[in-house]
C-alpha cells in the first residue's frame, strides 16, 4: 500500500472506533459484518455506491467493497508480510 491509502486506513479506523466499532477495523469491515449478521445493511449500500470500483466478480456473483474490506481483515492482508 501507498503512504496515502495507509492514512486514508487509519483515518476509516479511527471513525470506527470513535463509533463504537473495534478499534483496528475499518468502518467497511463493519457494515459489512452487520449486513452478514441481519442487523442492517443500508450503511454497507452507502458504502458500496461510494467505492463503486471496487468489486469483484465471482462467478455470477459480484463481491462488493465492503464484503471485500472484511474478506481482507480476516486474511490479515494489511499486515507487514512478516506479521501475516
Amino acid at each position: 500500500m501507498h503512504y496515502g491509502k495507509h492514512l486514508l486506513v487509519a483515518v476509516d479506523q479511527l471513525v470506527n472506533a470513535l463509533l463504537g466499532g473495534w478499534p483496528d477495523e475499518t468502518l467497511s469491515s463493519r457494515a459489512w459484518r452487520r449486513h452478514a449478521a441481519g442487523r442492517g445493511s443500508w450503511l454497507c449500500r452507502v458504502i458500496d455506491r461510494l467505492f463503486f470500483w471496487d468489486v469483484e466478480k465471482r462467478g455470477g456473483l459480484i463481491a462488493g467493497h465492503c464484503q471485500l474490506s472484511f474478506e481482507s481483515e480476516r486474511q490479515g492482508r494489511q499486515l507487514p508480510p512478516e506479521l501475516r
